[in-house]
C-alpha cells in the first residue's frame, strides 16, 4: 500500500517564468468574468422537492453559451448541514451556506416544505439583508411563504400555488394576494403559482436580464414556451408559434412573418395558398393550434417588441411595420397583451 502511494506522487514540473504570467494574467481575467456575471443563488433545504429545485437549476446552472445566452454564477445554497433529504426519497449535497447570499444579485426560494413550519431566523435575516442591499429575490409556489414570513411581501402584490392562497392570504393579510396569476412581478420581489409556473416565473427573469432571444432558447431547449396565458397578462413575450416545417403551410407562414406590414385577410391569405377559405380555415387551425386573425395579432405584437427592444425606430414607425397600421391600434392590442404601453415596454426592456 505504502510502495503504490508512493508511486503516485507527481513532482511539479518547473515552467519558464511567461508561462506562469500566462497562466496568472488568465486567472485574474477569469476572475473578472466571474465577478462580471449575474450571480443567481437558490435556497435548498432538508426535506425539498427536487423539482421545485430544479426549475431554477435549469433555467440558470446550464451553459447556454451556444445560444448566446449570457453566462450566470450559480449556486445552490443550503440552510442545513450535511446531506439533504428529499421528497423523492433520494439525497443531495448542497456546496455552499447562506454566507453565500451575501453577494448574490438574485436569490430564489424554490418552494417551502411546509407552510404550518416558520423559516429558520437565520434564512429570513439573510433575505432581509439581500433585499436591504438590493439583491432581487423570488418565491416560487410555497417559497412565497418565505418571503412574507420575513416581512418582505408586506404591502405588495404577490401569488402562490392556487392550493394555499386562501392558507396564504389569511397567514400573510398585509400581502396582496392574487391566486389567477402564474405569477407577479413587482420589481425586485418576485413570486409565482405552482410547480410549472415557477419555469415560466425564471424563464421571466432571463428576459428581463438578457432580452427575448436569450429567454425564447432557453424555453425551446426546455421544450415549453416563453409565455403560457394565464389571468393577467405579463411582460414577457408572445409564445413561440408552432413547429410547422414540413407543413404544406409554412412556406406561406414564413412569407407573412417576412411582409407583416401588408393588411392580410383570410380571403387573401387562402387565395395566395390557392385553397377555399373553409379548406385553407382547417389547415391553418391544424398547423398553428389558432385562428388567422390570432396569429397575425401574437405575431405582429412578437414583431413590435423585438422593434421597441432592438431599435430606435419611432413608434409610429414600429406600428407601421408590424402591421397595426396606426400607432392607436398599436397601443390599444399591446396594452390588451401586457398590461403596459410601448414606450414602457422599450423604457424597461431596451437595455437589456
Amino acid at each position: 500500500m505504502a510502495h503504490s502511494a508512493a508511486k503516485s506522487i507527481q513532482h511539479p514540473v518547473e515552467r519558464p517564468a511567461s508561462d506562469a504570467s500566462a497562466r496568472q494574467q488568465q486567472d485574474a481575467a477569469s476572475r473578472a468574468a466571474r465577478r462580471q456575471a449575474h450571480t443567481v443563488a437558490a435556497i435548498a433545504f432538508d426535506g425539498i422537492s427536487p423539482f421545485h429545485l430544479s426549475v431554477p437549476c435549469v433555467v440558470f446552472g446550464e451553459d447556454r453559451s451556444d445560444g448566446g445566452v449570457l453566462g450566470f454564477e450559480f449556486r445552490v445554497c443550503s440552510i442545513d448541514a450535511g446531506p439533504l433529504s428529499t421528497t423523492a426519497g433520494f439525497s443531495i449535497a448542497a456546496p455552499h451556506g447562506l454566507d453565500a447570499l451575501a453577494d448574490a444579485d438574485t436569490i430564489i426560494v424554490p418552494t417551502w416544505r411546509d407552510p404550518d413550519e416558520a423559516p429558520p431566523a437565520a434564512l429570513l435575516d439573510a433575505l432581509r439583508a439581500a433585499h436591504a442591499r438590493g439583491a432581487r429575490l423570488v418565491g416560487l409556489c410555497l417559497g412565497a411563504y418565505v418571503l412574507a414570513a420575513a416581512g418582505l411581501l408586506d404591502g405588495r402584490p404577490a401569488t402562490t400555488h392556487w392550493a394555499w392562497a386562501a392558507d396564504f392570504a389569511r397567514r400573510f393579510p398585509n400581502v396582496q394576494v392574487d391566486p389567477q396569476v402564474l405569477y407577479v412581478d413587482d420589481g425586485d420581489i418576485l413570486t409565482s403559482a405552482g410547480t410549472a409556473a415557477g419555469l415560466d416565473c425564471c424563464l421571466h427573469v432571463v428576459r428581463k436580464l438578457c432580452g427575448a432571444q436569450s429567454a425564447n432558447y432557453i424555453a425551446r431547449r426546455l421544450v415549453v414556451p416563453p409565455h403560457r396565458q394565464g389571468g393577467q397578462a405579463q411582460y414577457v413575450q408572445q409564445p413561440m408559434p408552432r413547429d410547422v416545417r414540413g407543413n404544406r403551410l409554412s412556406a406561406l407562414l414564413d412569407w407573412v412573418n417576412g411582409a407583416l406590414d401588408a393588411p392580410h385577410t383570410l380571403d387573401s391569405l387562402a387565395a395566395r395558398a390557392a385553397m377555399s377559405r373553409r379548406t385553407f380555415t382547417r389547415h391553418f387551425k391544424a398547423a398553428t393550434g389558432t385562428t388567422v386573425s390570432a396569429w397575425l395579432l401574437t405575431q405582429r405584437l412578437a414583431r413590435a417588441q423585438q422593434l421597441l427592444e432592438g431599435t430606435d425606430e419611432p413608434i409610429e414607425s414600429i406600428a407601421g411595420m408590424a402591421g397595426f397600421g396606426s400607432t392607436a391600434s398599436l397601443r390599444q392590442h399591446f396594452t390588451d397583451a401586457f398590461r403596459t404601453s410601448p414606450s414602457a415596454w422599450r423604457r424597461e426592456f431596451r437595455g437589456v
